[in-house]
């Protein structure tokens, strides 16, 4: 099956997700305590009330600054370190271990360590979030190179083709479904890294409002907050993503 047919249709995603919101009304019911777990009518109030006093907006803008920021540092260096370490075995020998090493350091203690080494900052916070994802990336491209087809790349070099040319025609086509798997679960990632890094030690963020909403018990705006970035997520992944991963992944079933 292509990658394409694997999508689902607008109507299929629409009605799975109503019948997810549909548990949520059954949960909600069956527990009776809307302390705990407010209904989807609830939240909605909630998040109406924070859109108009304009709140939600800042709040999404700042996490949403920081995953953009974030996102591209490591899909910029994960390219480069990815394509530098599949095409070169002796560097790859070398450096590989330095990837299992930051692959297994958990996100947790990488937003610690650049909190105390930089700050409470800006950069200490992007910094922490790219440095999370840059080695996926990178052992996600650098696996991409070794599947790359040996015919083209014996060709490219028999015709004498420059190196700049060989990657745009020859190497990036092929490299493109590795590097849209990258970018779909990147941005997965990256925000809920974001997410961690502003309850940690940002003052804005939706990271940071699910912090104070839950230092008040306020089980509704923790939920409103999530929510709210999550289905800005859903818009980029059906919106974008899914349509950019067909068309690079279109030349296999061409």
């Amino acid at each position: 099956m292509s990658d394409r047919a694997a999508q689902s249709p607008a109507h299929v995603v629409a009605i799975s997700l109503a019948a997810l919101v549909g548990l949520w009304v059954v949960a909600a019911r069956l527990g009776n305590d809307p302390s705990v777990l407010p209904g989807p009518s609830a939240v909605w109030q909630i998040l109406t009330q924070e859109a108009a006093s304009g709140e939600l907006q800042r709040h999404l803008w700042a996490t949403l600054r920081r995953v953009i920021l974030a996102f591209s540092l490591a899909m910029g260096l994960g390219l480069l370190i990815g394509i530098a370490l599949g095409m070169n075995p002796r560097l790859n020998r070398w450096f590989a271990p330095w990837l299992v090493v930051l692959l297994n350091i958990p996100a947790l203690v990488v937003i610690v360590l650049c909190y105390l080494w930089i700050g409470l900052n800006e950069v200490a916070a992007i910094t922490a979030v790219a440095l999370n994802k840059t080695a996926m990336v990178a052992v996600t491209l650098r696996e991409g190179v070794h599947a790359l087809d040996r015919q083209l790349s014996d060709m490219s070099r028999a015709y004498r083709m420059p190196a700049l040319t060989r990657l745009r025609h020859v190497i990036l086509p092929q490299l493109w479904p590795f590097i849209a798997a990258s970018t779909r679960n990147g941005l997965a990632i990256i925000w809920k890294i974001v997410l961690v890094v502003e309850f940690l030690g940002r003052s804005d963020g939706i990271g940071f409002q699910i912090h104070l909403y839950f230092q008040l018990f306020e089980t509704g705006y923790v939920l409103a907050y999530a929510l709210s970035f999550v289905a800005l997520m859903l818009v980029l992944e059906y919106g974008v993503l899914q349509v950019w991963e067909g068309r690079a992944t279109r030349w296999r079933t061409a």
